[in-house]
Formats: structure tokens, C-alpha cells, sequence
């Protein structure tokens, strides 16, 4: 038996709450990050609409003043001008990567272990099912998200 602190704490004890609070600690932890960035983000907006009013109210012209940034809207976005379908084709491509790569990935996976495993043990190569089935959700969620018509620019 493992002890810390004149036995206080034993590992058998403690090991199975650390596992528990690393995944807790990731998640609470992006859920923070993400809460930050938005009211950042929301900050920068409020803060760009103050500056255009008051420039406006010093009689600039609102045709020379930057466009104001959305949510959700990069300063890169900015700079190169927001393209709608752009965007849209690029978060369909990034899906369609992302398909391609799990699903082969899952396929790779359950011939390396039919063949590791061989042929009348356990059906272990069924693992490789899933991330091929995730892998195909994406790719179905790219065909889906994909912009109809329109330009191809």
C-alpha cells in the first residue's frame, strides 16, 4: 500500500478522483476560455460602435470609418471582407478533412487489429467501426453544410 503524509492519503484512494477531475478541470477549463473570449470579443465590439458614434457626432463621414465587427467575425475577416459562402465552403471542407481522415482512420484500425487479433478470436477489430461511422457522419454533415448554387468564389 502506497501512503503520503504518514498515511494520510493512500493512492488507491486518490487515484481514481484524479482521473475523474482531469477531464472535469479540461472541461470547466474550455468552458471558461470560451466565456473569456466571448466577452472580449464583446468588449472590442462595444468599444469599436463607441469610437464610430463618436466620430460620426464629430461630423465624419460613416462612408470612411471601418465597418464595424461582427460576432463571430476575425480581423481577418476584416481585412480580406467577409464572405458569407466562403466561410461556409471552408466549414464544409474542414468537415469533409476531418470525414475523410476518421473514416479511414476507423477502417486502418479494425484491419491492423483482425489481423493482430486473427480470424477466430474475438471480434476486437469491431473497434475500428466506430470512428468509421464517425468519420461518415462527417463526411454526410460536410454534403449537407456545402453551399448550393450560387457562385463557386
Amino acid at each position: 500500500m502506497l501512503s503520503f503524509i504518514g498515511g494520510f492519503f493512500n493512492a488507491e484512494a486518490i487515484l481514481p478522483i484524479m482521473i475523474f477531475s482531469i477531464p472535469i478541470v479540461a472541461i470547466v477549463g474550455g468552458i471558461t476560455a470560451s466565456i473569456v473570449k466571448q466577452m472580449t470579443e464583446a468588449k472590442l465590439i462595444e468599444n469599436s460602435q463607441r469610437e464610430r458614434i463618436a466620430a460620426i457626432q464629430r461630423g465624419i463621414d460613416p462612408n470612411q470609418l471601418p465597418p464595424v465587427q461582427l460576432p463571430g467575425q476575425t480581423n481577418v475577416d476584416m481585412l480580406a471582407g467577409f464572405n458569407p459562402t466562403a466561410a461556409q465552403r471552408h466549414r464544409a471542407q474542414g468537415l469533409l478533412i476531418g470525414g475523410v481522415i476518421t473514416l479511414f482512420g476507423g477502417v486502418g484500425l479494425s484491419i491492423f487489429l483482425y489481423f493482430i487479433t486473427g480470424p477466430g478470436d474475438d471480434a476486437v477489430w469491431s473497434v475500428g467501426i466506430l470512428p468509421a461511422f464517425i468519420g461518415l457522419a462527417l463526411l454526410i454533415s460536410s454534403w449537407l453544410v456545402w453551399p448550393k448554387g450560387g457562385s463557386s468564389a
